[in-house]
């Protein structure tokens, strides 16, 4: 476990501690609890062309998370990293799966770390894989669908393997995409879409006058779902509040429109794992990805 420090206000008194004091490793069958796990890869977001660095995102986030107040009652684990060190993208993906589905297996609440979005299909393939998950839906908070057709995993292919790992493996699958980007996706993306039944909310028509009908649509798509999957890229935020991101978005939909879709899909009870991606703490002015980044973990945590 990397170590955590930060703020103390006081050692002795449980309301006054924040994260870092009372996080604490992971043993297999301990008390069910949140269970941070990182996967430390830029691997995936170098094959797709984009800025390097995001290997370095879970650190950030532990420190980012470190000092900020506890609000929940359950456990803490940090479960380390998984990395990609050598290339082999494929490999560390697979790896990360089998942490994650051992984490579920124990009764945990998984939250990923990352890297690159390439941490979506290993997050995908973790609960595949797990005792029970029947139909899944994952959703997808992105300006990108990252449904590109490719010989070999990147950060713009996780949807598309997901779809096809579900499809060959006769696995119930539905995938949405909230915050998409008509300047960030090519007309054979769409047309992609279209072809997987992939369901979508565009960025423009993702405002705070819209949200609450727009959650109760998600709520919605999601009826049909035994195990969902919640990943947010960052790069779906503005970037004047997510710089730190390999693909900058000049628009992005606001914290304050996201926040409920959010709460929403982890209010169904059905949440079985999340994750956060596309954090590149090279390009991250004042660390304020970072802590918007811990924000939501945070707020998913309670």
């Amino acid at each position: 476990m990397d170590k955590w420090t930060g703020r103390v206000d006081d050692e002795a008194d449980p309301e006054t501690f924040r994260w870092h004091q009372i996080v604490r490793p992971v043993e297999r069958h301990a008390e069910p609890g949140i269970a941070l796990l990182g996967f430390a890869s830029d691997e995936g977001v170098r094959r797709n062309q984009g800025r390097t660095g995001a290997a370095q995102g879970p650190a950030a986030l532990r420190q980012a998370l470190a000092s900020l107040p506890v609000a929940h009652s359950r456990p803490l684990y940090d479960t380390g990293d998984i990395a990609c060190t050598d290339g082999d993208l494929e490999g560390a993906q697979q790896r990360y799966a089998d942490r994650m589905t051992e984490l579920l297996a124990d009764g945990h609440f998984p939250v990923g770390m990352g890297g690159g979005h390439e941490i979506a299909f290993a997050s995908y393939l973790g609960l595949a894989n797990s005792s029970g998950a029947g139909r899944i839906a994952i959703v997808n908070l992105d300006a990108h669908f990252d449904l590109r057709d490719s010989s070999v995993a990147t950060s713009g292919t996780p949807f598309r393997q997901a779809l096809r790992h579900a499809a060959e493996h006769g696995i119930a699958l539905d995938y949405f995409c909230l915050g998409v980007s008509k300047a960030s996706n090519t007309r054979r993306l769409f047309h992609t879409a279209a072809e997987t039944g992939t369901r979508f909310l565009m960025d423009v028509d993702m405002t705070p006058a819209n949200a609450a009908a727009q959650v109760e649509q998600l709520l919605q798509w999601l009826q049909p779902a035994d195990s969902i999957y919640l990943t947010v890229c960052l790069d779906v935020l503005p970037h004047a509040v997510a710089p730190g991101v390999s693909a900058a978005n000049p628009r992005g939909v606001t914290l304050e429109t996201l926040e409920p879709f959010i709460a929403a899909v982890a209010g169904t009870g059905r949440l079985k794992l999340c994750d956060i991606a596309e954090l590149c703490p090279p390009l991250d002015r004042d660390n304020v990805t970072a802590k918007v980044a811990a924000r939501l973990i945070h707020g998913l945590a309670q």
